[in-house]
Parts: structure tokens; sequence; C-alpha cells
């Protein structure tokens, strides 16, 4: 794993590549009392040219600069948050699956490490970066509709919060209603806006389409994957909203897909809201337009297609 600690005076040291293990945090951390901390996820995977590649990490790099703006953080570097993936890629690159058997994830982590008790920023910043192999995200596997249920009581974000930040703290309220869901055969939950009860927002960790998407006023994560998507389809000629979807008009979509890092691009099966249930796709097959945003997303990913974005990193 990476890490590279700012203090005040001194300013971020020059980072430093060490075995995975403990962190040394004091009780009165700030992260541990009043929860400074951003997180950001990517993947390192072999592509079809026979090397290792990452994607558009510089906009991971970007997203957690403005979340650190966001939580009263010292942003760590760009260009060093984009270096330290290829360091840890590079350093790890034993443990990335072959080409269609996973990816390499690759986890950053932002968080205020000084001592306060009092509230205010922290006196010392952690920048991490450590790596584990995955495989799918959702247990049905990665092509296979999920399930989605409406949450009515539980709101993820209002405005004016952090819901456009990869802050921590966003996830774990999350969990209640989430393990719930799963407890009752669904795959996740997917919010409502806190503002009218009307309006589809985000899934727990990915955004939604509805074919259409809602547009980011600083409720929802503005996902790479998500824009990636939305470019993707702009070049194939469809003609992208970003508008408010009202849940009533997604359960009379033809289609519905979520996007995001872990899960990449995974059609809805089902949206469940009020005790309705609403069928979208025919057992495990999934939907025309998630899979067609899929091949040509994992396509580029793993260059087995053409990038003419240049949305891939070559790391070794």
């Amino acid at each position: 794993m990476y890490i590279s600690t700012w203090t005040e005076g001194t300013g971020w040291d020059k980072g430093s590549l060490r075995p995975y293990g403990p962190l040394q945090l004091l009780p009165s951390a700030q992260v541990m009392n009043y929860g400074q901390g951003l997180f950001e996820g990517m993947k390192a995977q072999e592509s079809a040219k026979g090397r290792i590649v990452v994607f558009r990490t510089s906009l991971n790099a970007a997203r957690m600069k403005d979340g650190a703006t966001r939580m009263c953080m010292i942003p760590f570097p760009e260009e060093r948050f984009v270096s330290a993936v290829k360091t840890v890629t590079e350093a790890n690159k034993d443990f990335v699956p072959p080409m269609g058997k996973g990816s390499m994830y690759l986890r950053a982590l932002l968080i205020g490490s000084g001592p306060i008790l009092g509230l205010g920023p922290s006196p010392e910043y952690t920048f991490i970066l450590f790596s584990a192999a995955v495989g799918a995200y959702f247990k049905s596997g990665q092509l296979s509709p999920i399930h989605l249920l409406v949450e009515e009581h539980f709101h993820r974000s209002a405005p004016g919060g952090t819901g456009g930040t990869k802050a921590a703290g966003n996830y774990s309220p999350g969990l209640l209603t989430q393990l719930k869901a799963k407890q009752e055969g669904y795959s996740d939950v997917v919010y409502l806006d806190a503002k009218t009860d009307t309006y589809l927002e985000e899934v727990s960790s990915c955004n939604i389409f509805i074919v259409k998407t809602p547009p980011l006023i600083g409720t929802i994560l503005p996902g790479v994957t998500r824009r990636s998507v939305i470019e993707l389809a702009k070049m194939k000629g469809y003609t992208v909203e970003e508008v408010p979807v009202p849940v009533l008009e997604a359960m009379e979509a033809d289609e519905v897909f979520t996007t995001g890092t872990a899960v990449v691009v995974c059609s809805v099966g089902s949206l469940t809201y009020k005790g309705i249930r609403k069928e979208f796709t025919t057992g495990e097959k999934p939907g025309a337009v998630a899979l067609e945003m899929y091949t040509s997303l994992t396509g580029i990913q793993s260059e087995k297609e053409p990038d003419p974005a240049n949305w891939v990193v070559p790391v070794c």
C-alpha cells in the first residue's frame, strides 16, 4: 500500500510504498470522532494487449479534491494521486487476475488522522491507497439483472448536504435499509429525493439510468462510470437527458440500469414501489441498452475495442 501524510508547516511528505498492515491512529484522531474521511474506488485489469491498465483515474483524483474542499480537508495533489495509482498497481501486478477473470480493485482513502477533541479540521491528514483482487459486485453475476426496492422512509442525502461527495459517512447509514431489502429477496434499494419523495436519485452504491438519468444537483455522486456511459451513449448517437426522473415514470420505463466502478453497468430486472413490482427483463437476460453500454465500455476498458477518447491508462 502507499501512504503519504500532510502536516502543517511541512505539507505532504514524499509518500512511500509499504506492506499492507495496520495504521497507527490515536483515539482522538479527527476521523474517529468527527468523520473527516473520503474514499475513491478504481480498477486495474489485464487488457487484450497483454498489459495492465487503469481507467480515467484523473477523474477520481479530481473528485477526491472536490470532496476534500467540501469536507474542509487538505486535498491530495491530483498528479500525485494518479502517480500513486500506477505505483500501487505495478507493485501488485501479480495480483491482477487474468483478463476476463476479474480485476484488482484500488481503494484510495483521505482521512483526518491528527488528534483533535474540539470540533474542527484535523491538524494532520493521511492519504492511503491499497488494492485487492475482486470479482463481480453482485452475487448473481456481472450481467444478471438485479432487483431493486424503492426506499420510502429513509433518504441517502438532502439538498445542501454531502451526497455529491464520496464521504465515508454517506454509506453506513444506508446499511439498515440495504440489509433489510436483501433479507426480503432484493438486490439493493434505490433512494428518492429528500425534498418531495418523488424522484429517483441513487442506488446504495451506484448511479441509476432510466435510459435517461437524474441530474447532478449536489445530492447525487458524480460517478466516473456514469459520466463515461453518458459520453459513450452520445458517441453512439443516443440523446442523453439529465433530468429529474419521477418514480412513477420509472415504473413505466422500458429499461432501467445502474452504473458504478464496482457494478460497471448492471441491468435492473425489476423495481418495486409501494408493493407493486415492475419487471423490465425476462429471466437472466439483461436489457438491450444496458448490454450495449456494458459491452462497449468493457471493450474499451479491456482494450478489445478502440479508445477514441484515451480513457485507458497503461501502467505496465
